[in-house]
């Protein structure tokens, strides 16, 4: 795909499918040039068709493929999504998922832990820079870095920082919790951190939605999104497309999102110490796996 940089840019993970797929379709409908990140073959290449169809007014689709869970394909698919474009406008961290039982990545990562929130950590990080000519300067236009979490966050009172990836204790419900809860944290923070260079983060709440999200959970959690009221993908896509291109949520960030409405987080999703040392932790992890995110004024990122 070229990009015609007088356009706008946006990044979707997990668009292969669910709310990745309507998210990218909605935006190349409204003439985006959307650069989509997916897993699975099949799933990705269908979902290409599908979006690319729906273009109008100049918007335009790409797929890149990706597995999340880990790192280094984390970090090759930020390098191919600079090489495609100069600039990004939005980036929507979609891609995410729960297991039904610990998984040790071959990077030695927890993976519902590793998908959800490292993945999107290193991605931001990778494609973002918080200062792009030194302390204070803005960026060449505001960029929106927009989280799906889940109210699940809400089962969480607090980490354990002693085992933040229940590498030695797995719950699934709880792991989960804990990756969405860390969604909203980094949002908190990367807001904090990127407001003076024109950055505006936000999270928000999908709801109980109609897709193969829970293919690999539990059998409860199956059971669960069965029978639930579930609203389809093209609901809370409707919100990531405003929080994507609306002016309202284009100020103030740090905020969390339901149906185009601000909510309350919990209480743990608030605390900003907990944001910052997560940050923090996620950096340090990040290193010790042999990934590196120098902090500013960064060469060859996207503005």
């Amino acid at each position: 795909m070229h990009i015609d940089t007088n356009r706008p840019v946006a990044v979707v993970t997990g668009a292969s499918s669910g709310i990745g797929e309507s998210s990218a379709r909605q935006l190349v409908e409204l003439g985006w040039q959307v650069i989509g990140v997916g897993r699975d073959r099949q799933r990705s290449a269908a979902a290409t068709e599908r979006i690319a169809a729906a273009a109008r007014d100049g918007g335009a689709f790409t797929m890149l493929r990706g597995d999340f869970t880990l790192m280094s394909e984390v970090e090759r698919v930020a390098g191919e999504i600079r090489a495609l474009t100069p600039h990004l406008d939005v980036l929507v961290n979609n891609a995410g998922g729960v297991s039904t039982q610990r998984t040790v990545t071959e990077e030695g990562t927890e993976a519902t832990f590793a998908v959800n929130h490292l993945a999107p950590f290193l991605l931001t990080r990778k494609l973002i820079p918080l200062h792009p000519e030194g302390e204070g300067a803005r960026l060449h236009r505001s960029v929106r870095v927009i989280a799906v979490s889940s109210n699940a966050h809400r089962r969480i009172q607090e980490f354990d920082w002693d085992d933040l990836q229940s590498l030695n204790e797995f719950d699934p419900i709880v792991a989960y919790g804990r990756a969405k809860l860390a969604n909203i944290l980094f949002t908190r923070e990367l807001a904090r951190r990127g407001e003076a260079t024109g950055l505006v983060a936000q999270a928000m709440h999908p709801g109980v939605v109609a897709s193969n999200f829970a293919s690999h959970g539990t059998g409860a959690l199956q059971a669960h999104m069965a029978t639930a009221d579930a609203v389809s993908p093209d609901e809370p896509a409707e919100t990531l497309a405003w929080l994507a291109t609306a002016p309202e949520p284009g100020r103030d960030g740090g905020r969390y999102f339901h149906r185009k409405a601000e909510e309350t987080p919990a209480a743990a999703a608030q605390d900003d110490d907990a944001a910052a040392r997560l940050w923090n932790e996620s950096e340090k992890l990040l290193a010790e796996l042999g990934f590196q995110i120098a902090d500013a004024a960064e060469s060859g990122r996207i503005s």
